[in-house]
C-alpha cells in the first residue's frame, strides 16, 4: 500500500529535529508537522533555559552531527560541588580524576533548538509548518493523521507516527494515554546571575531545606540558576524586588562566588514528575516530553529524552533495512520494553533526590550528610556517581549504519 510517508513526526523541537536528522539519511520519507511558526519557536521564553548535557549525550550530539556546531556555544563542566545547606557534608567530583575532558557541558536551549532546525532546513525532510493536529485514526497498514492549516485541513498517512510534541503532547491526548503525576508542592525559579569571582567550571548543587539550588557555568563569570522553592516561597519571591530576590538566593548560596548580581529576569516553572501510562498506541509511538516530565534536580529530563530518539532511530534504521514494517505493532512494544529500564533507573534516580534532599527532618539530615561525607571519600562510588552524572551507568544507544 502506498502512503504519504514512512514517518511523521508531530513535533518540530529537539526531540522531533533530533529524530529526524538520526534518520536523514535512510530513504525513509520524513514529515515533522510543528504548530508553531519558526519565528514563535526562536523567541519562546523556554529558549531562555540552561540544558545541562551529560557527556554520554554529547556522544550521541556528535554521532548526531550535532555536537559540532554547538561545541563553541557550551561550557565545559569540569567539577561538581554538591553540598547541604548548614551541614558538613560535601562530595566533589572532577573531570580530572576521571581523566576525561569535561563531566557535562551547559548551552542555552535555544541555541541548540536554533541549530538542529537549521541541519533540519537542510536536509531532505519536509516540514509541516505551522500546522495543528486534530485527529489520527490507525488502521493496520497506516496511521492517518488530520491536520489543520490555517482554515485548510490537510489529511496524511504514514507507516509510524512519532509524538515528540511535548509534555502537553496532542498526540498523547487523542490516543487517550494516562499520565501519573507527582505534584512536588515546588517551583523552579530560573535565572542567570554574574558573579564577582570566576565559578572555574564548577557546577554546584546545594541542597536546601525547601529544594535544591542548582548553579551551572556559562561563560566566565555568569551561571544559571536552577532554584528550587516551595510554590508559597516561590510566589513571594516572584511579587518581590530583584533586590530581595537576589539577597534571598546569596544567603542560600553563601559567598564561594562573591557577590551576585542579576544577569536576567526569574521565570517560575512549577514543577512535578509527570509519566505517561504507556509508550506506544497502534503504528504509534511517544518519546521525550511527551512521556516523561522530570524534577530538574538532577538534570537529567533533555538528556533522558535523547536517549528516547537515539534509540528509537536505531532501531528503525535496523527495522528498515531488514525490509520490515517500522509501525509494526511488535516493533514497537520491543522498543518501549528497551527502554523501561533507563526511564525507571533515571526516574527513580531524580525522585529519590528530591525526597531526600528536599526535607529539613533532623533525622534524615544527619544521615545524608553523613552519606555525602563518606561518599566524598571513597573513590569507587565517587566514580559510579561520576558516570551516573555523565550518563554512562547504562548502555548508550547508538546508530548504526546507514545505506
Amino acid at each position: 500500500m502506498q502512503h504519504d510517508y514512512d514517518l511523521v513526526i508531530i513535533g518540530g523541537g529537539l526531540a522531533g529535529n533530533c529524530l529526524a536528522l538520526a534518520l536523514k539519511d535512510t530513504g525513509l520519507k520524513i514529515a515533522i508537522v510543528e504548530a508553531s511558526t519558526a519565528e514563535q519557536l526562536h523567541d519562546a521564553a523556554v529558549g531562555d533555559r540552561a540544558l545541562a548535557l551529560a557527556a554520554g549525550t554529547v556522544k550521541m550530539l556528535e554521532a548526531l552531527g550535532i555536537w559540532q556546531g554547538i561545541s563553541q556555544a557550551a561550557t565545559a563542566i569540569k567539577n561538581i560541588h554538591i553540598s547541604d545547606q548548614g551541614h558538613f557534608g560535601k562530595v566533589r567530583l572532577s573531570a580530572q580524576q576521571e581523566n576525561v575532558a569535561a563531566l557535562g557541558y551547559v548551552i542555552s536551549a535555544r541555541d541548540i533548538e536554533t541549530h538542529v532546525a537549521k541541519l533540519v532546513n537542510a536536509a531532505n525532510i519536509e516540514l509541516v509548518c505551522p500546522a495543528r493536529l486534530v485527529g489520527l485514526m490507525a488502521g493496520n497498514s497506516a496511521v492517518n493523521v488530520s491536520l489543520k492549516r490555517g482554515d485548510v485541513s490537510l489529511n496524511l498517512s504514514s507507516r509510524l507516527l512519532v509524538g515528540a510534541d511535548g509534555g502537553n503532547s496532542s498526540v498523547r491526548k487523542l490516543l487517550e494515554i494516562a499520565q501519573h503525576i507527582t505534584e512536588y508542592g515546588q517551583t523552579a525559579l530560573v535565572t542567570t546571575v554574574q558573579s564577582s569571582l570566576p565559578h572555574n567550571n564548577t557546577a554546584f548543587e546545594r541542597f536546601t531545606a525547601s529544594g535544591p539550588l542548582a548553579l551551572l557555568p556559562v561563560k566566565t563569570d555568569h551561571c544559571a540558576v536552577v532554584w528550587t522553592r516551595s510554590s508559597e516561597d516561590a510566589d513571594a519571591l516572584m511579587s518581590g524586588s530583584e533586590s530581595d530576590f537576589l539577597a534571598e538566593l546569596q544567603q542560600c548560596f553563601g559567598y564561594k562566588l562573591g557577590k551576585f548580581s542579576l544577569a536576567a529576569p526569574p521565570r517560575a516553572f512549577p514543577l512535578s514528575l509527570i509519566r505517561a501510562e504507556k509508550m506506544l498506541a497502534n503504528r504509534t509511538v511517544i518519546i521525550g516530553n511527551a512521556v516523561h516530565q522530570l524534577h530538574p534536580v538532577a538534570g537529567q529530563g533533555f538528556n533522558l529524552g535523547l536517549r528516547d530518539v537515539v534509540q528509537l532511530a536505531e532501531m528503525i534504521i535496523n527495522r528498515h533495512q531488514a525490509n520490515q514494517d517500522i509501525g509494526d505493532a511488535e516493533f514497537l512494544t520491543a522498543y518501549a520494553q528497551s527502554r523501561q529500564k533507563d526511564h525507571d533507573r533515571t526516574i527513580g534516580f531524580t525522585d529519590t533526590l528530591v525526597r531526600i534532599f528536599s526535607n529539613d527532618w533532623l533525622a534524615l539530615a544527619a544521615v545524608r550528610n553523613v552519606g555525602l561525607a563518606i561518599l566524598d571519600h571513597i573513590p569507587t562510588a565517587k566514580t559510579l556517581l561520576t558516570r551516573h552524572a555523565m550518563g554512562l551507568t547504562g548502555r548508550l544507544p547508538r546508530l548504526g549504519s546507514r545505506r
